[in-house]
């Protein structure tokens, strides 16, 4: 194979994620496919044997050469097989890690790009319909290298035949049965490279209906309150079975029509080779040059042969078959990160003294061509408190995101104590924030690793914290404290949650960090707005001198803040106090604050 081949990548991809399983894996079918030709070779010396009257003691002896061979290669198939299967998923896991692991590595713009979370699912789902992809190629690769096993074994036990055929006059009907297998074998390779082409029309065609429908099956679990409710399983169910099984249905049958019609002609051309190879042992059989029992074994080398290099060379064609969704598979791989890493380290200043600013900072989300955000310049006075307010859609969390660095501005620059924060080593510089986004995720793991986001944690640290946020009592409820699992995902004793539990374990996650910049992204929006204030509030306290920014659309809940940062249309359109925009008549703050407060204002 050539080096830019993409099998031959992806077969080094596997080799390298665990060396020891192709290894182990050619000696299990080594010692599984020497078994056969053992025992056509015992077994044709046993009848050779009886057919000439031999002792009785050298025929019990071959039979007893037989089965103690036969139970050797078997254990030792056992073993290697039973280390091929450890060591397959081995395999497994780690080509599943090495997914992760890149999907994790991406730029988080990446990860946010639509065309790549497509990459992401067709891959899986790839992998879902006739194991597209990675798997297949690698089932492709250990049948060729079974077969290519088979096809050495078979020569090396098929030597004695060739060396007796060539040790008296060549027959004419010899020569023609030869040159008849010859030719088979070429028209059966030629004709399964032929019949795999035109397959591959009907699999791509059987390939998109099965994705629509898996995609439709896999969503509808996901919404059964609404599917209950609205009785949408009516709808959904005249959906499969109007639309896509009747489309599975025509190509599933045309498939399956295709598909005898190559299969019976192809069966043509194996029966005329096994006749051949018949015929060719038989006529020197008859003419004593092999012993009767020859028949035996050396028909059963030559089909095991021919059948080896026909296999082959189907694996061959049905590995180029599955080479485009091996593409598609290492071109997620192939995805490069663009965000400059930085190596500037950010000082850890015990005094938290760091002061960040925005200088005409205008951004567009990859693929658009509308500004989130346009010249926008605002600066962080230390240990304050920000909220960050404005109508959905006004450019908030865009502007978090941008301070996070989770992009980059595509105009102006960030700064952090006056250097642009790109020259800052990555990680060092995401260690100086803390942050609650509104879609924050808990995960099945226990309390405790959830707060510190790593398996070793200070549990007086944990406690703590979640005292602080307001999780205390029901920590208290909790039979195994902060080794209590989330969720019965992976343990039956995990516990639920409810919403406002989730968010003061969000919130004790962030204190936990203690970065000098605590964020909250609207974590509380599922609440009503006085529980909201009141948790801001109390956060508030927690904080301490660290600085803070708030983001809501709730303007009542961010009024004891120090500074407030109006947002409408990707832009700050107003900066004070609550008091100051409050007073401003002409203001988005005060049309804001009117248009909310009157839903609390009673007669």
């Amino acid at each position: 194979m050539k080096k830019n081949n993409p099998n031959f990548r992806a077969f080094k991809m596997l080799a390298g994620l665990n060396r020891r399983y192709f290894p182990v894996f050619f000696f299990s079918k080594l010692f599984a496919r020497v078994s056969p030709f053992v025992n056509l070779w015992l077994s044709a010396e046993i009848v050779t044997a009886l057919f000439n009257g031999a002792q009785k003691r050298k025929i019990w002896t071959l039979v007893i050469i037989a089965l103690a061979g036969n139970l050797a290669l078997a254990l030792l198939n056992s073993v290697f097989e039973r280390f091929r299967g450890h060591e397959e998923t081995v395999l497994k896991q780690n080509e599943k890690r090495a997914f992760l692991k890149k999907t994790l590595s991406l730029d988080y713009d990446k990860l946010e790009d639509p065309a790549i979370r497509t990459l992401r699912r067709t891959i899986q789902e790839n992998a879902c319909i006739n194991a597209n992809g990675i798997l297949r190629m690698r089932w492709m690769m250990e049948y060729m290298i079974e077969s290519a096993i088979a096809i050495v074994l078979s020569l090396v036990f098929f030597a004695e035949m060739v060396v007796k055929m060539f040790s008296v006059p060549f027959r004419p009907g010899g020569m023609a049965c030869l040159v008849g297998m010859v030719l088979s074998v070429a028209a059966i390779i030629l004709y399964n490279r032929y019949s795999q082409k035109k397959m591959d029309s009907y699999e791509r065609a059987l390939n998109e209906a099965l994705l629509d429908s898996n995609r439709f099956a896999r969503g509808m679990p996901g919404h059964s309150k609404d599917i209950r409710l609205y009785r949408q399983y009516v709808h959904g169910e005249k959906v499969m079975v109007t639309n896509w099984l009747k489309m599975l249905r025509e190509a599933f049958f045309e498939k399956a029509k295709k598909d005898f019609h190559y299969t019976w002609i192809r069966f043509l051309f194996e029966f005329l080779l096994r006749t051949l190879a018949y015929l060719l042992v038989c006529m020197y059989c008859v003419a004593n040059v092999f012993p009767v029992g020859s028949v035996i074994k050396y028909v059963g080398y030559l089909n095991q042969l021919l059948d080896s290099v026909v296999n082959l060379f189907y694996y061959i064609t049905n590995l180029s078959s599955n080479t485009q969704f091996v593409e598609t598979y290492l071109s997620f791989f192939d995805i490069p990160n663009e965000m400059y890493q930085g190596s500037l380290t950010t000082e850890k200043r015990s005094d938290r003294n760091y002061e960040v600013e925005f200088r005409n900072v205008s951004f567009k989300y990859p693929g658009s061509d509308e500004y989130a955000l346009r010249n926008l310049s605002i600066k962080f006075k230390i240990g304050s408190r920000l909220a960050v307010v404005g109508r959905n859609g006004s450019g908030k969390t865009t502007f978090i995101k941008l301070l996070c660095r989770l992009y980059d501005p595509t105009e102006g620059e960030i700064l952090l104590n006056g250097a642009d924060i790109r020259k800052y080593s990555y990680s060092d510089y995401l260690s100086i924030f803390s942050v609650v986004f509104q879609d924050f995720r808990l995960f099945s793991f226990p309390l405790a690793q959830n707060v510190a986001v790593a398996e070793e944690y200070d549990s007086g640290k944990v406690i703590g914290c979640l005292e602080e946020a307001g999780f205390g009592q029901r920590l208290a409820t909790l039979s195994q404290g902060i080794e209590t699992p989330l969720y019965k995902d992976f343990d039956e004793k995990g516990v639920e949650i409810s919403g406002g539990e989730a968010q003061k374990i969000a919130l004790a996650r962030a204190l936990y960090k203690d970065a000098p910049f605590v964020i909250l992204d609207e974590p509380t929006a599922a609440l009503d707005p006085i529980a909201e204030a009141e948790i801001y509030a109390k956060f508030n306290d927690m904080v301490g001198d660290r600085t803070a920014i708030y983001i809501s659309h709730r303007l009542s809940s961010c009024r004891f803040c120090d500074v407030i940062a109006v947002f409408d249309k990707g832009q700050i359109v107003q900066k004070g106090s609550h008091e100051e925009l409050a007073a401003d008549a002409a203001g988005k703050y005060y049309e804001l604050w009117n248009a909310q407060a009157q839903y609390y204002v009673t007669e």
